[in-house]
């Protein structure tokens, strides 16, 4: 009990709250995409695919845009700091969402709040990184990881209850009522020294030295195969379904609920795989080879059943569990002065590589048939990131009290 006393600290609980939150609207979207649509006149299944896949890559930008902004500000102004702004913004944004009258602004909506939700996780993991021990602190962003994922799976179910506006004011909500829990979190000490110490912090410049460059870049690339599976074979299960045949209708709030389900089980397992093999890169490449297959099953079989869908969508969520992993192994390649920027955009590249993955998708889509077109994306997202990930340096237990220099 001890031993949990240590990990479940205010810092580690509220970080997973926000993350809760953070994953809860990421989710939503999804799940209300076709029902919002339709309420705004949009009915036809070619017109809903093309709606769905631009509001998302809003919404990414968004996150992009974010991530270097709260990152900048994480290393600059300090984490806490970042905490509440960004949720300050993501859950108007949600709220405004609500009243849209048509699709610019739904867009401007999900472009907002996009860049609210980019400095949630960044600076959360940050923080649990640097107060947590370093033997443990694997432990305690997988915590976090696992109370996000629990949003993720909320908001699939409370998405199909609820009205599609009402559940974007409940999400909103959240997160006005996480601000007060916020109060409870101290600033990272380790960035506190850092200050003290006068030292260069957020600095781009130190970030886009060729060696630091690459390891930042192969952070990014190793996270394809996430966005690859939640925001085009989950998030648009109903169109592809239909392209390939199925002939039961793929609901899209179900596929995504399986999926987060999935992922919530997966980040668990990997986050305590890479405890057990004390090793981050192991850990990672396991959930690759996992994933991998997960998907070539998806696109092998034309024929299969809504339910073998759901199943498979959940496979592919329990592959990409290692999003915990991925993201304390990049807030662990960098130094203090750098940490905050790295933790806060690398996720939200990440997010934000499902722009390229989508458009590279609906490209290829219309000069090959859907199935070929998902296995050449699909192909590219895992070989690139077992590339990435075979070329980072183990990061397990090591020190993070030093800067960039």
């Amino acid at each position: 009990m001890s031993k949990w006393k240590e990990i479940l600290t205010p810092t580690v609980i509220v970080a997973g709250l926000g993350y809760f939150v953070d994953l809860f609207d990421l989710t939503l979207f999804g799940v209300v995409r076709l029902p919002s649509l339709e309420a705004l006149g949009l009915t036809h299944t070619e017109g809903q695919l093309g709606a769905g896949i631009r509001l998302y890559n809003l919404q990414m930008l968004g996150m992009m845009a974010g991530g270097i902004l709260w990152g900048l500000m994480a290393d600059k102004k300090g984490r806490v700091k970042v905490l509440f702004g960004s949720i300050f913004l993501y859950s108007a944004g949600n709220i405004a969402n609500a009243f849209v009258p048509d699709l610019f602004w739904y867009g401007v909506c999900r472009f907002l709040t996009g860049v609210g939700l980019a400095g949630e996780l960044g600076a959360g993991v940050a923080l649990v990184a640097e107060t947590l021990p370093k033997e443990k602190r694997g432990l305690g962003t997988t915590f976090v990881a696992a109370l996000g994922m629990a949003g993720a799976v909320t908001a699939a179910i409370v998405g199909q209850r609820l009205e599609w506006n009402h559940a974007y004011i409940l999400g909103g909500v959240l997160g006005i009522g996480l601000l007060f829990a916020r109060l409870r979190v101290m600033e990272s000490s380790m960035f506190q020294r850092a200050v003290a110490k006068g030292a260069k912090l957020g600095s781009p410049a130190l970030l886009f030295e060729s060696n630091r460059l690459w390891r930042y870049l192969a952070c990014i690339l190793m996270g394809l195969p996430i966005y690859f599976s939640t925001g085009v074979l989950m998030t648009f299960a109903p169109e592809i379904a239909r392209y390939l045949g199925v002939e039961e209708p793929v609901l899209a709030g179900t596929a995504l609920l399986f999926g987060t389900v999935g992922l919530t089980v997966g980040d668990v397992f990997s986050g305590l795989l890479s405890q057990i093999l004390k090793s981050r890169r192991k850990a990672v490449f396991t959930s690759l080879v996992m994933g991998f297959f997960a998907f070539l099953a998806y696109v092998a079989n034309p024929g299969w059943t809504a339910s073998e869908i759901y199943f498979i969508c959940f496979c592919l969520g329990f592959a990409g569990g290692y999003w915990a992993v991925l993201i304390t192994m990049a807030a662990e390649q960098f130094g203090t002065n750098l940490r905050g920027s790295v933790a806060s955009t690398v996720p939200n590249f990440v997010r934000g590589s499902a722009v390229l993955i989508t458009l590279s998708f609906v490209t290829l889509k219309e000069q090959m048939q859907v199935e070929r077109a998902i296995l050449l994306v699909g192909l590219a997202c895992f070989t690139i990131a077992a590339f990435a990930v075979f070329t980072l340096r183990e990061t397990f237990g090591h020190d993070l009290d030093y800067l960039e220099e």
